[in-house]
């Protein structure tokens, strides 16, 4: 039916048809015809709209070539020759949009130390480092003979970087490193320079012949292989263990470990001796924080190890650290712990990879409990928290430990199931009711 407007023969009279063409007093579509205009002028907008991004993404592209192209004399006063130029970036037309999402994404490290250390210093990567001395035994014997470190220091900072190769293993997490580091260089203002210098370098390994440029591959800033070096640490320090006559540290495991066992013996590290020791603090003995001292003068100041064994090396220098204040456990830091630091600038990953080398040589944990807050869990809670939720048919994901996505939707079934409040917080309240 169609829908009078005002009497018929009024002047503006209009009246729509069933179609939804609009008509006037004369009977003539007046409507339509602008509509199929404006329909008209949409679709060349939209048209344009399609091309235009269309020719801003080739140009996007072009650019980024060009700017490939416009960097090589640079590169060629590096060494680095025409013909391994041409090979790194055949095929590479444009920047790696992944790395610049996570270079973006980099948050203020603010994870307390110990859930830092449960993630690092577990059942899991106890064990996996004791399978792996056993299958490398003779490797480890090798490279701790020529270079002086400890093999179980060198499982742990293999622990740390790769999860003892495990991320190699997934090639959807790696990136191609030339890309990579041309991206940060090209559009980070930021990493412009490291990555410029990282990219040079990466460009010489892939000449030397090391590694196949299928196989040249890191994190988003060009971390590579099993113990994760970048381009220039891998140049100063690469070793090439095994005796094939290159250097690689993606599939040779005698290669990486000799590489991170060449790093830590060119910046001083003291064979023979730990990284440090923990201490029970005596009374005021937080007045001391940061100094330097003896063991010797240390240990007049009324300092020892909770076990009660005495100080080796009575006459070295140690810092006292207090990572949780007087109410975690207190360390006396020694000169291989700065040499760990080396490796990674992180007092944190210094003391992980500590703690991980004294589990993994048959040593006691720490003695004194760190201050968590009421009611959270250790790492040996979350691995038992996801083993019930597993025998209960609510979790089928990997047992790490590691409470993502998967096991919080677990506990929520858990939570549904039994009545309990569904906040998917993992908690002592709800180890205790999956232990029931």
């Amino acid at each position: 039916m169609a829908r009078r407007c005002r009497h018929w023969g009024e002047p503006g009279f209009q009246w729509r048809s069933r179609f939804g063409d609009v008509h006037n007093e004369y009977g003539e579509v007046a409507v339509k015809r602008a509509s199929k205009q404006k329909v008209l002028w949409s679709i060349l907008l939209a048209v344009c709209i399609v091309l235009t991004g269309f020719e801003a993404e080739a140009a996007a592209e072009t650019e980024f070539v060009q700017w490939i192209a416009g960097l090589y004399p640079e590169a060629h006063q590096e060494g680095i020759s025409r013909a391994t130029w041409d090979v790194a970036f055949s095929g590479v037309t444009e920047p790696d949009a992944e790395v610049l999402e996570k270079a973006r994404y980099q948050p203020e490290f603010t994870t307390e130390i110990w859930d830092y250390l449960d993630a690092r210093v577990n059942p899991l990567s106890i064990g996996k480092g004791e399978r792996m001395a056993q299958n490398y035994r003779r490797t480890l014997a090798d490279v701790e003979k020529k270079f002086g470190v400890k093999k179980t220091v060198l499982l742990a900072i293999w622990s740390m970087e790769s999860n003892y190769g495990a991320i190699l293993e997934r090639p959807a997490r790696l990136h191609y490193v030339p890309r990579a580091l041309a991206t940060l260089a090209y559009a980070d203002p930021k990493r412009q320079k490291f990555a410029r210098r990282q990219l040079f370098a990466a460009l010489k390994i892939l000449q030397a012949g090391d590694i196949k440029k299928e196989q040249l591959t890191g994190s988003w800033a060009g971390a590579m292989g099993h113990t994760q070096f970048i381009p220039t640490s891998y140049l100063t320090y690469g070793v090439d263990m095994d005796g094939n006559g290159r250097r690689d540290i993606w599939n040779s495991i005698p290669d990486a470990l000799a590489t991170a066992a060449n790093l830590l013996h060119e910046n001083g590290w003291r064979t023979g001796k730990t990284w440090g020791y923990e201490v029970v603090l005596p009374p005021q003995g937080e007045r001391f924080k940061e100094e330097s001292k003896t063991l010797a003068e240390w240990r007049k100041l009324g300092f020892k190890r909770p076990s009660g064994l005495a100080f080796s090396w009575p006459e070295d220098q140690a810092v006292l650290r207090l990572f949780a204040g007087t109410q975690g456990p207190a360390f006396l830091m020694m000169k291989n712990f700065y040499v760990i630091k080396r490796y990674n600038n992180s007092d944190f990953y210094a003391l992980a990879v500590g703690l991980l080398a004294d589990r993994l040589a048959g040593w006691q944990g720490i003695v004194h409990s760190w201050p968590r807050p009421p009611g959270s869990l250790s790492m040996e809670d979350k691995i038992e928290l996801q083993e019930r939720l597993q025998r209960r048919g609510y979790y089928s994901g990997e047992i790490d430990g590691h409470l993502g996505g998967g096991t919080k939707a677990a506990i929520r079934q858990f939570q549904q199931k039994n009545g309990l409040a569904e906040d998917g917080v993992p908690s002592q309240n709800l180890l205790q009711a999956l232990r029931k």
